[in-house]
């Protein structure tokens, strides 16, 4: 299998190339639309501000590759800030709009709790994952080889919040909200959490993503 990684200037692509041939998938890593277009799967890794984030996709004229891949069926994981860059729009910075392939926004983390106390923005930390949308368990997604409450690494200031609740995979909590993990709609999925950095948990992630894949 082999896993097309998109480049666009703002990821720390080691440790994801890394995670995934832990995994065993082959990976391709470019900035090249044509590749985006032919790829088997497509992982959108990402750090930084969101407006950056979509302004380096257009600069390589990856934007419409990618929307035509997934419509074409190719599955697509978005990490930390490729998971954001899926929704609709995103409010840091501005207004800015996103791949649009999960509806919904993305929105600064509260600076206070749920109690009125101040709260230490960005959320770095490791937490756990807990079913969301209705569910009660992982089965039958990416999740699928996790226990709810096991831990991952996360590190952001702006959460994603799906107009449709059946999008929620997973949440975390942080300052007595939920704060959706994992989202997914169709063939696209996004963690707010960084899987390659997120030890067995985060391998397994992968692993599942990967048999996805090749269904």
């Amino acid at each position: 299998m082999k896993v097309t990684v998109i480049d666009y200037g703002l990821s720390n692509l080691r440790s994801v190339q890394n995670a995934f041939a832990h995994c065993g998938a082959e990976t391709l890593l470019t900035s090249d639309p044509a590749d985006v277009r032919s790829a088997e799967a497509l992982v959108l890794p990402g750090v930084g501000a969101f407006r950056d984030g979509m302004a380096g996709l257009e600069k390589l004229g990856l934007v419409e590759p990618i929307r035509q891949r997934v419509a074409e069926g190719a599955p697509l994981l978005g990490i930390c800030l490729g998971m954001q860059m899926l929704f609709d729009e995103s409010e840091e910075f501005g207004l800015y709009p996103g791949l649009g392939f999960i509806p919904g926004r993305v929105v600064k983390i509260p600076a206070q709790d749920v109690q009125g106390n101040p709260q230490r923005v960005p959320h770095i930390r490791w937490d756990p994952l807990y079913p969301a949308g209705g569910r009660t368990d992982f089965a039958g997604t990416v999740l699928s080889g996790v226990t709810p409450g096991q831990e991952c690494y996360f590190i952001h200031s702006y959460e994603a919040k799906p107009a449709e609740e059946a999008d929620r995979l997973a949440d975390t909590r942080y300052g007595g909200r939920d704060v959706c993990a994992v989202a997914a709609h169709g063939n696209v999925v996004g963690c707010q959490f960084h899987p390659e950095k997120s030890g067995p948990v985060g391998l397994s992630i992968l692993s599942q993503f990967l048999n996805v894949c090749q269904k």
